[in-house]
């Protein structure tokens, strides 16, 4: 079974539901473990660090976004952690996926940046093609 799963989050709808299901897997195997990742985009970044006061409620302004995540492990009592990467979300998922050890990344079909969806291709495709473990794409 499932014992360490990766859920990747940007607070989007489909996030939150990849985060139920990945806790609906997380809850079969005892002693199962999630790992949270958020990815935060430098091309964002720059525009909310010129628009911040400080560097605190900027990190309180991204954790926000994980709020609704969180809660469904809370709820469902399933133990996790976050982990926040830096960079262009699809590489950084892949580059850390590939060098963690995990059975399974859970990732939502479609994030919160629907124009990129449409130019360059979902986030979650990306994901999929180049990562070495399993991928459940959650709709």
């Amino acid at each position: 079974m499932y014992k360490r799963l990766l859920v990747a989050a940007d607070g989007s709808k489909n996030s939150i539901r990849a985060a139920e299901e990945a806790a609906k897997l997380a809850r079969l195997a005892e002693g199962a473990v999630v790992e949270l990742i958020y990815v935060m985009d430098y091309s964002k970044s720059k525009g909310e660090v010129l628009q911040s006061r400080d560097g605190e409620m900027l990190e309180a302004e991204r954790r926000k976004k994980l709020v609704p995540v969180e809660d469904v492990f809370v709820k469902s009592e399933v133990p996790y952690k976050v982990t926040i990467l830096n960079g262009d979300p699809g590489p950084a998922i892949v580059e850390y996926v590939n060098k963690s050890t995990c059975d399974m990344l859970v990732i939502g079909s479609r994030g919160l940046n629907t124009l990129q969806e449409m130019v360059l291709g979902s986030v979650s495709h990306k994901v999929a093609k180049r990562v070495e473990s399993p991928v459940l794409i959650v709709k």
